[in-house]
């Protein structure tokens, strides 16, 4: 089962042994099954992944913003955290499974710009409100690399949960 929006695929599915690697770029949205690995670059924006352990089920989002004002007719995206997390929630109801089955880990929300006093901070808005809907929903956070100056690449493995990530700290 892949469930998905946006996201592009950068491996070739005629290997069936070899895991689906998955960029995602700003306000794209993920969730599938192993064998697949989903990756991403963060700087202000957040990423958080979710993983059913028992399943082997998950995915990842990568938002830009806390929230934002729609339209009626708008398409729900990964854009902001709000939006994200509805499609979190369409995809574990698509894959009968529950919010509370889930683990999540945290990443991003970098201060891109650390030099800058006195400007608004989105990076830390953005961790906020990431937190915030995991506890809505029951969603433990096993684990969280957020805030600080600089940026991160992490690839998320579906199959076992793991986040590889590398951080380029900027205040170095």
């Amino acid at each position: 089962m892949t469930l998905f929006r946006s996201g592009l695929a950068l491996a070739s599915t005629n290997d069936q042994d070899r895991a689906r690697l998955v960029f995602l770029n700003p306000g794209d949205f993920h969730f599938g099954a192993a064998p697949l690995q989903l990756a991403t670059l963060l700087g202000s924006c957040v990423t958080v992944t979710l993983w059913h352990p028992r399943r082997h089920i998950g995915g990842m989002c990568h938002f830009l913003v806390p929230n934002r004002k729609t339209q009626q007719d708008h398409v729900p995206s990964g854009y902001s955290a709000v939006e994200a997390f509805g499609l979190f929630d369409q995809a574990m109801l698509h894959a009968g499974s529950r919010s509370h089955e889930y683990q999540a880990k945290l990443f991003g929300g970098g201060n891109m710009f650390p030099n800058s006093a006195g400007r608004l901070n989105v990076g830390l808005r953005n961790i906020e409100m990431a937190r915030r809907l995991l506890k809505e929903r029951g969603i433990p956070l096993l684990a969280e690399h957020a805030g600080g100056a600089g940026h991160r690449k992490l690839v998320f493995e579906i199959a076992s949960g793991e986040v590889r990530l590398v951080f380029a700290d900027l205040e170095k």
